[in-house]
C-alpha cells in the first residue's frame, strides 16, 4: 500500500509542534510494517538543503484560474523515508516561514493542496509511484479530500482514498470562499456543509469529504463531538462519528531515552533509577537553587498560553511557593502577559524558583530528567507529548483530565499503591490545581515507596509508535475498502 502524507510541517525539516512530530515519525514506523509511506511538505525557505541533502527532482506546470503556475519538486530520503518538498512562486519561493498571516496562509495552502495533487500525478507518470491513500493533516491540507472527490471520474482518482487527522480544531482556515474561487475550486455542495454554512471553512470541507477521520487521542475524538471542544464543527463531526477514530500519538523512544540522552549529566534507566538523582542535583545547581535531595522539584516545559493552562498554574504555584518547601523550574515562551507572570514567579521567589523565557532543547531534556513532578495543566490537549516524555524520564506528570492527558496518565489512588503514573484534576480553576499539587507533595513526602513504584510504572509505559501505526493501517484499509467496493 502506498500512502502519501501531505502536511504543512514535518520534523526535522520544519515544525512548530505536535503535527510536525507526527509527520516526522509515523511514516518511518509504517515503512517498517510494510507500508510505502512518503511525505510531502512545502518548500519553505528556512529548510536547510545542504544539511538534509535535498536535491531538485522535477518541475511541472499547474493550470489554475489565475494562470499556469510552475511547481518545483525537490527530494531527499530521511531515515529511510522519501520526502518531497513542493515549491512554487509566489507562495513557497524563497525566504518564507511556516505560518504568516491568515490573509496569506489561506491562499498559499490552497495552492499547496492543488499542487500536491498535481505532484502525485507526476510521481505516478514519472516514477510509477502513486498514492493509494492521501493522509492529510489539519486545515492546511484539508482541501485535498474534496479535490480527490471532484476528480472521481478518472479511474486513478476514483480508487484513491483519503484520511484526515485532526490535530487541533482551534485553527480551521475560515472564510476561504473568495480564495477558493480565485484558485478555481468548484463549489462544495455536501449537504452537511451547506446546511451548516461551512462551505468556506477548509477544515470543515476536509471533515465532510474525507473517507476516514482520526484524532490524536481517543478522548479528544469524544470531546470534539460537543460544543465545548468542537469549535463550531461538533455537529459536522457527530454526523461522521462512524468514520471517526482516536489514535494516540507516540514518541520517538529511541531519541527520547534517558539511558542514552547526551543532554543528561547521568544516564539511567528504570533498572538504575537511583542514578537519576544526579540529574536533579545538576538541575538545581545550574538553576541557582539550593541542592537538596529531599525537596520536591516541580518542572514545567510549555508554550506559555491559556490553552496550556498556564494562567491556572501561576496563581497555584505562587500560593504553593509561599506556603510550602518546594522548588520550581520553568521553561517556555508564548503570550507576553503570561510570559511576564511566569517571569515574576522566578523574580519573587528567586531562592526557590527559576524561570527561563525562550526555548532550549538541552534545558528541556534536563527538566524532564531532573524534576520530580512535571506540571501540564492544559485547558484542552488533543494529545500532548510532554506528559509522555516526562514519564519516559521518570518525572510524574500532574495534568488536567482532558484529551490525551486523560488517555495517558493513570491517576494515583493512595488507597491502591499498585496503580498510578501521575496525578489528575478536572476543574479549570487554580484551586483545583493547587489541591492536586498538595496531594502530590504529600505523596512525595510521606509515601516514598508508592512514589518510586509510580516512577517505575511510568517509565515502563510503551509510548512508541508501533501500536499506533497498526491502528492507522487498519484505517487506511477501511478507507480503501470504501473506495474500491
Amino acid at each position: 500500500m502506498n500512502v502519501l502524507f501531505v502536511a504543512a510541517e514535518a520534523a526535522p525539516f520544519a515544525k512548530t509542534g505536535g503535527l510536525g512530530d507526527v509527520v516526522g515519525s509515523l511514516p518511518r514506523v509504517l515503512r517498517q510494517q510494510g507500508i510505502d509511506a512518503r511525505v510531502m511538505i512545502p518548500q519553505y525557505g528556512i529548510i536547510n538543503w545542504e544539511r538534509y541533502r535535498i536535491q531538485p527532482l522535477f518541475s511541472f506546470q499547474l493550470p489554475r484560474r489565475t494562470g499556469t503556475a510552475d511547481v518545483h519538486i525537490a527530494y531527499t530520503e530521511h531515515e529511510g523515508v522519501p520526502v518531497y518538498f513542493l515549491g512554487g512562486w509566489p507562495y513557497f519561493s524563497g525566504g518564507d516561514f511556516l505560518y504568516t498571516t491568515v490573509e496569506w496562509d489561506i491562499p498559499r495552502y490552497i495552492f499547496f493542496s492543488q499542487a500536491a495533487m498535481g505532484a502525485a500525478w507526476e510521481l505516478g507518470n514519472r516514477l510509477d509511484w502513486f498514492p493509494d491513500v492521501f493522509h492529510v493533516h489539519d486545515w492546511h491540507t484539508a482541501l485535498i479530500p474534496f479535490l480527490i472527490y471532484e476528480s472521481r471520474y478518472h479511474d486513478r482518482w476514483a480508487r484513491t482514498a483519503s484520511l484526515i487527522t485532526i490535530h487541533n480544531l482551534g485553527y480551521q482556515g475560515w472564510n476561504a470562499g473568495g480564495y477558493l474561487w480565485d484558485a478555481g475550486v468548484p463549489p462544495r455542495t455536501h449537504p452537511d456543509l451547506v446546511y451548516q454554512d461551512k462551505t468556506d471553512n477548509l477544515f470543515a470541507i476536509g471533515l465532510a469529504y474525507a473517507d476516514e477521520l482520526t484524532t490524536v487521542s481517543p478522548r479528544y475524538a469524544e470531546e470534539i463531538q460537543y460544543a465545548s471542544f468542537g469549535e463550531g464543527l461538533e455537529n459536522l463531526i457527530r454526523a461522521r462519528n462512524r468514520d471517526l477514530y482516536g489514535i494516540l500519538n507516540g514518541i520517538d523512544t529511541e531519541q527520547l531515552n534517558p539511558a542514552t540522552d547526551p543532554h543528561l549529566v547521568r544516564n539511567y534507566s528504570v533498572e538504575t533509577l537511583d542514578q537519576r538523582i544526579e540529574n536533579k542535583r545538576a538541575l538545581q545547581r545550574d538553576s541557582g537553587l539550593e541542592v537538596r535531595d529531599d525537596v520536591m522539584l516541580i518542572g514545567l516545559v510549555s508554550r506559555l498560553v491559556e490553552m496550556k493552562g498556564i494562567d491556572l498554574a501561576v496563581p497555584a504555584m505562587r500560593h504553593l511557593l509561599t506556603t510550602e518547601d518546594v522548588q520550581f523550574v520553568a521553561l517556555g515562551t508564548g503570550k507576553d502577559t503570561i510570559e511576564n507572570d511566569v517571569r515574576l514567579l522566578g523574580h519573587h521567589f528567586h531562592w526557590k524558583a527559576r524561570t527561563t523565557i525562550g526555548f532550549d532543547a538541552r534545558l528541556a531534556q534536563r527538566i524532564y530528567a531532573g524534576s520530580d513532578l512535571f506540571l501540564m495543566p492544559s485547558r484542552y490537549e488533543p494529545c500532548g507529548l510532554g506528559q509522555m516524555i516526562a514519564m519516559r524520564y521518570g518525572a510524574l506528570p500532574l495534568v488536567r483530565e482532558t484529551g490525551g492527558l486523560a488517555d495517558t496518565v493513570e491517576n494515583y489512588d493512595d488507597g491502591d499503591a499498585e496503580h498510578g503514573t501521575g496525578f489528575r484534576f478536572l476543574w479549570e480553576t487554580p484551586d483545583a490545581l493547587l489541591g492536586t499539587l498538595r496531594w502530590a507533595l504529600y505523596t512525595y513526602r510521606h509515601r516514598p515507596v508508592a512514589w518510586r513504584r509510580m516512577q517505575e510504572r511510568a517509565m515502563r509505559r510503551d509510548f512508541s509508535w508501533q501500536k499506533s501505526a497498526e491502528l492507522y493501517i487498519q484505517r487506511y484499509e477501511r478507507a480503501l475498502r470504501k473506495k474500491r467496493t
